[in-house]
């Protein structure tokens, strides 16, 4: 039912050009971006782990965790403050990628990527030295308007400077680089978790300044996008810059397509306001705003930013947490090379249900291994090695299946899928709904092991499986269509089809 064919039968239209090495080195420098996201997934976790962070910062988690007289594994990490530390970011995140919409409008991609950069070093310095609550709280805080502006900019860069048939692999580039300094990040929380004199914490929140200055510096040698170029009226470099990322001479017909485009742009007064009030945004609006509320409610960060504390709420001892979730990031980043491969060759779609039907499968199965392991009271103190040896491959096997399906194409989809008049204010609700629901669960997550028990991972598979449902019958495929070309997806789908006679510009009230 999510199959689409082009009205009147033809073929969706396709631009000279091939892949060029200015293009691929563009591209990888502006993915980038996607490691201080993914540090940052990676270390809290860990770090939360650490005692001597937990005594300093939450003295009322490490007296918890040091009692030998509570043996319940579901409680032993619950503090609302302690979930403050991981889930004011994406607080901040949200509210940053709503200004970051009209930066990127205005000043283009490069900038906002430039801010995103230096606000996310301030913040890795502030809680590198944080002597106090509040000061971490607020570097934290830093590190979220720093990741609003790299999220919202960069997948809308990677989808504009890529050839259209490479759009999907170049695009994941995004998710690769998350995966890659989620892996860096759990590597050196296992190097520094062994320093003594209880430093060690500092060095893993200060390292996050590393991939802060890759993204800084990257940043002012990038081109921005034609697309980009073409809104805010430079339209003559554009052109040049089109040539040489598609490396031909005869870019005509993609130009006039970005010219159309910046013409109907040019006639909207008000992005947001056409992108809530305009029916036939609707469709786009819909996939904006369930695609990252799907992708948070997988139970992913709860694996990813948690992995250290879950394993240990699991039985594990320090080292083994750690490890494991060392594993779980190798896993994650390899995983994702066969999204990479695939998106442009099986197509968007197929992986999104692939990987739905595995992750409700292994989740499923974490929650009976743990049921039936720990029960409803959580009072165990031996946990057997098969037994843990299980728990990792089910987990490792669930992160496969978000790792090439949900997880990158969470990012790539919604960032192909507008035109260009609406395309940055929508990408700002993506990256907006995204942080909302990924601070929600970081707040509630070692709330709702505490009180659900085992049934928090069935919570999070009845989602899975919701939303696996919800591709079958309303995601339409949009592998090798033009960015500019989008809109007949939707006019060939079976259901979103009834949204798109309205035209698309309101007139001012």
């Amino acid at each position: 039912m999510g199959v689409v064919s082009f009205d009147r039968g033809s073929p969706p239209p396709s631009y000279p050009g091939k892949l060029t090495p200015y293009v691929l080195l563009t591209v990888l420098a502006g993915a980038a971006g996607g490691l201080i996201f993914g540090y940052d997934l990676g270390i809290s976790g860990g770090v939360t782990s650490m005692a001597p962070f937990l005594e300093k910062f939450f003295p009322d988690v490490y007296e918890r965790q040091q009692s030998i007289t509570s043996t319940n594994q579901y409680c032993k990490f619950n503090s609302p403050t302690l979930q403050l530390f991981t889930s004011s970011l994406y607080l901040a995140a949200l509210f940053a990628s709503l200004a970051a919409g009209e930066v990127t409008k205005k000043f283009g991609r490069r900038i906002s990527m430039m801010m995103a950069g230096f606000i996310f070093l301030f913040g890795a310095a502030l809680n590198a030295g944080a002597v106090h609550l509040s000061m971490l709280i607020l570097g934290r805080i830093l590190l979220g308007i720093g990741i609003g502006f790299a999220n919202q900019s960069v997948p809308l860069y990677l989808s504009e400077m890529s050839p259209y048939n490479y759009r999907g692999r170049f695009n994941i580039c995004f998710q690769l680089m998350i995966t890659i300094g989620i892996l860096c990040a759990n590597l050196i929380n296992f190097g520094t978790a062994k320093i003594s004199g209880g430093w060690g914490w500092r060095l893993s929140l200060g390292l996050a300044g590393v991939p802060a200055v890759i993204i800084l510096i990257a940043s002012f040698f990038l081109s921005d996008t034609p697309n980009s170029m073409v809104q805010r009226g430079r339209e003559i470099e554009a052109k040049a810059l089109l040539k040489r990322i598609r490396g031909v001479d005869n870019v005509d017909a993609e130009f006039n397509d970005m010219l159309a485009a910046k013409n109907e742009a040019d006639l909207v007064e008000s992005p947001w306001r056409n992108l809530f009030g305009t029916k036939c945004y609707r469709p786009q609006l819909a996939m904006s705003i369930l695609i990252p509320f799907f992708q948070q409610f997988t139970g992913i960060n709860v694996i990813m930013f948690y992995a250290p504390v879950l394993f240990q709420s699991l039985g594990f001892g320090s080292d083994a947490s750690l490890i494991s979730s060392v594993i779980t990031g190798v896993v994650n980043m390899f995983a994702t090379g066969v999204s990479i491969y695939g998106s442009d060759r099986w197509g968007r779609r197929s992986l999104f249900l692939e990987g739905g039907v595995q992750m409700f499968i292994f989740q499923s199965l974490i929650a009976g291994l743990i049921g039936w392991r720990f029960g409803v009271s959580g009072n165990v103190t031996d946990i057997p090695c098969w037994f843990a040896a299980v728990v990792v491959v089910c987990i490792c096997v669930y992160v496969m299946g978000f790792a090439w399906s949900w997880g990158p194409l969470g990012w790539l989809y919604p960032s192909e899928i507008f035109p260009l008049e609406v395309r940055s204010a929508a990408q700002s609700v993506t990256v907006a709904v995204n942080m909302a629901f990924t601070f929600i669960v970081g707040q509630c997550f070692l709330t709702m092991l505490c009180s659900m028990k085992y049934g928090l991972f069935i919570f999070f598979a009845f989602f899975v499986a919701v939303m696996t449902l919800f591709c079958y019958f309303f995601m339409p495929e949009t592998k090798n269509i033009p960015i500019e070309e989008m809109t007949q997806v939707w006019r060939s789908h079976w259901f979103w089809k009834r949204f798109m006679n309205e035209p698309k510009i309101r007139p001012s009230p």
